[in-house]
């Protein structure tokens, strides 16, 4: 690869206290032959230094347990670890789990769905998170300059987009599982081996779709779609599995995102959601829960693996996801993997500069799309308006200006028809005050005009400073 200084990778991972690390390491321990790792850094911030430390001895005793001799370090400052990294990875959530409460509580208490990616949520998780990539990519720039930063931080297409288009760091990557689960899971509902397919994905993250091919080179994904309401369906298990209209699907030609049932099912999803949310069981708070059990399983110094309850998380092959990634790359492999990369002509109807969720070539140059040439006509203008939205989301998070934060609200399909978007999007500023600085000159105008936010559960956290 040219950029190791001394023989083994160094990799630094920011978020390092996520619960999900454990995962990220099983997939580093699997793939130790062909990946010799050298030292793992786990950076965090202040508030997460128990989380960070406990994640910490767990991986040092995973490592141990495997039989390789691999550093593990922990920090609360990025810039110690940074120095000749060759892949940096994130997978951060600024604010914890309590922010991603008051993205889904806040929304839904006004019949709106709060979706950590795909709806008012995940667009003020990209306000919090973009800001904090372009940091580290200011760090990278000076510590690592030849680092390929590899993000599983979501909005992932979003941050994605920022890292690449706005920040100029090129050799980013962005990651996803779904496409992972799909692929995964797709052969056994139709008989067939893995090894016998051959997928094709193009969208953007969490709004994609594909088509999938036999070894003779013929489209069977009608075929698929016959399954697509199976039990065991490939799609992930922490989505409400809301059945899709398999007359809709056939005339597509084209298998759908899991997500994709927050915009074909929208009702009944939101009717879920708000469900969930009148007995205090959002998404978000289920999470935290399944979280503070999973940390309880990391402080036993006698687990050295990763426990089956992590399953539950909704990190499903993420680090097949990561890792396989990551090798593709140092080996040059030439493998397909679905990331979210610089269309480049991929989708025909996108700008070329647009970041897109492609299948694509992973090789020692990155990714390399592969082109899928036009979207039929109702799939060109969903990606079209939902393109729109995230770029319009990206530029409210750069600037602050709440005008572009309002219109992103406006188009944006699971929120512009609630009556309500404009009180929505003040009261997520008022709750996110602490991780919005861009935002605190209209966070300002709000509070002299007297808006506040309602929502009990939200008050309480933001009285604990949370």
């Amino acid at each position: 690869m040219g950029t190791t200084s001394k023989p083994g990778i160094k990799i630094v991972t920011i978020g390092g206290g996520s619960s999900y690390t454990p995962e990220l390491m099983e997939g580093f321990i699997k793939r130790y032959d062909e990946l010799p790792i050298r030292e793992i850094w786990l950076v965090d911030v202040e508030e997460g230094r128990e989380k960070v430390e406990t994640v910490g001895a767990m991986a040092q005793r995973m490592w141990k347990a495997a039989g390789h001799d691999v550093e593990i370090h922990v920090t609360l400052d990025r810039r110690e670890a940074l120095p000749g990294a060759d892949f940096v990875t994130t997978q951060f959530r600024v604010g914890f789990l309590y922010a991603r409460i008051k993205d889904e509580r806040i929304p839904l208490a006004h019949g709106m769905l709060g979706q950590e990616t795909n709806g008012a949520g995940g667009m003020f998780k990209a306000f919090r998170t973009i800001p904090v990539i372009g940091q580290i990519i200011d760090d990278m720039r000076e510590l690592c300059p030849e680092a390929w930063l590899i993000n599983f931080t979501n909005p992932s297409g979003m941050v994605t987009e920022a890292a690449i288009k706005r920040f100029g760091w090129k050799r980013t990557v962005g990651l996803c599982n779904i496409p992972v689960i799909s692929m995964m899971k797709e052969p056994a509902l139709i008989g067939r081996d893995p090894e016998e397919l051959t997928w094709r994905f193009a969208g953007l993250n969490h709004f994609h779709w594909h088509k999938v091919y036999d070894q003779t080179g013929a489209d069977i994904t009608q075929e698929l779609i016959d399954h697509v309401n199976d039990p065991d369906g490939p799609f992930p298990a922490n989505i409400f599995s809301a059945a899709f209209p398999i007359d809709l699907l056939h005339s597509m030609g084209l298998m759908p995102c899991g997500y994709h049932r927050y915009y074909y099912m929208a009702d009944e999803m939101l009717g879920h959601c708000v469900d969930d949310f009148k007995i205090n069981d959002t998404r978000a708070e289920h999470v935290k829960e399944v979280e503070d059990e999973l940390f309880a399983l990391y402080r036993d110094p006698n687990l050295d693996h990763k426990p089956p309850q992590l399953a539950e998380r909704g990190g499903a092959y993420y680090s097949d996801a990561a890792c396989e990634c990551i090798s593709a790359i140092y080996n040059d492999k030439h493998e397909h993997m679905v990331v979210s990369t610089e269309n480049r002509g991929a989708i025909s109807e996108l700008d070329p500069t647009s970041i897109v969720e492609v299948s694509s070539i992973i090789s020692a140059k990155g990714a390399e799309p592969i082109a899928w040439g036009k979207m039929p006509v109702a799939e060109r203008g969903w990606l079209q308006l939902m393109k729109a939205m995230e770029e319009l989301t990206i530029e409210a998070a750069l600037t602050g200006d709440y005008g572009v934060a309002l219109q992103a609200f406006t188009i944006n399909p699971v929120v512009a028809k609630n009556p309500e978007a404009r009180a929505v999007l003040n009261q997520l500023l008022l709750a996110h005050e602490r991780y919005l600085p861009q935002f605190a000159d209209a966070i300002q105008e709000l509070k002299d005009a007297g808006e506040r936010v309602t929502d009990p559960v939200v008050l309480k956290l933001m009285a604990e400073g949370k």
